[in-house]
């Protein structure tokens, strides 16, 4: 593994581990950084599935209890049945339009002007939500029907448009469906568990020519590693932050970055047009 190779690795793995779960978009700030530091090509798309999985593991090591609980409560359980259902209602969405229209999104969408474009329209929509006024009906994960699963599910399809966030477009769901900040954090964090492994899985068959070549074992193996250690971080921060802060300070990121990005582009500083994830 040559040195700048583990550089890349280093850096997308650590960028992955801290933009998956915060509101602020994974994918889009994969696209743009991958972009700067000249990390592209299949090889490029074999690495995101990998970090992917590594991010999405260290959100089950940080939940296994509850997560467990589940699993075990689920023969016998009301609370761990009704749990599992909701979770299967706001996937269901996403797998339909995922397969649906996939392709055409990394097509023609997967590229920075799009990702800016998106940051910016998420956090004002981020600063409406948080300024609104609403009534809390759940105040926990627990309390939540059906009808409030779907809602989310259906909110989550947004984020097939880079830049959007699928946490950010699931919390701000949950918070104008009327779910309470943590309750919306915290369904975030186990919707992902399902969305995430299963558009690891059907991108990782869809490109299991990728995965053939064993000199990339090490790279992905420091990638995977770096993006479980910073997601695990980030999650641990996410929820004691949110217990008296809003995401206000989220969406004004997403704001200065997304227009950071056009005005390079406007200036002609960079080409961002030509970029592609």
């Amino acid at each position: 593994m040559e040195f700048w190779t583990a550089i890349q690795a280093l850096i997308l793995g650590i960028v992955e581990g801290l933009t998956e779960f915060l509101p602020i978009s994974s994918t889009g700030h994969q696209i743009i950084v991958a972009d700067l530091i000249g990390f592209g090509g299949d090889r490029a798309k074999a690495f995101n599935i990998i970090i992917q999985l590594g991010a999405i593991l260290a959100v089950v090591w940080e939940f296994r209890q509850r997560v467990f609980g589940v699993i075990l409560g689920l023969p016998r359980e009301r609370q761990a049945q009704r749990f599992t259902v909701n979770l299967l209602v706001a996937f269901f969405p996403a797998v339909i339009l995922g397969v649906a229209f996939a392709d055409l999104i990394e097509h023609w969408l997967f590229n920075p002007i799009t990702v800016a474009s998106a940051l910016v329209i998420g956090g004002l929509v981020m600063l409406w939500a948080e300024q609104r006024q609403h009534t809390i009906e759940v105040q926990a994960v627990d309390d939540m029907s059906w009808k409030h699963a779907l809602k989310i599910g259906c909110a989550q399809c947004l984020a097939m448009i880079p830049g959007t966030s699928r946490s950010a477009s699931t919390i701000i769901g949950g918070l104008i469906f009327g779910l309470s900040r943590k309750a919306a954090t915290e369904f975030s964090f186990f919707l992902a568990m399902p969305t995430m492994v299963g558009a690891a899985v059907y991108s990782g068959y869809k490109h299991r020519a990728l995965f053939e070549n064993g000199a990339d074992v090490p790279v992905f193996a420091l990638g995977f590693v770096t993006s479980f250690i910073f997601a695990m971080l980030a999650v641990r921060a996410l929820l004691k932050f949110i217990a008296t802060h809003s995401y206000a300070v989220f969406a004004w990121y997403r704001i200065g970055f997304g227009l950071l990005i056009l005005a390079t582009w406007q200036m002609g500083m960079i080409d961002w047009s030509t970029a592609q994830g």
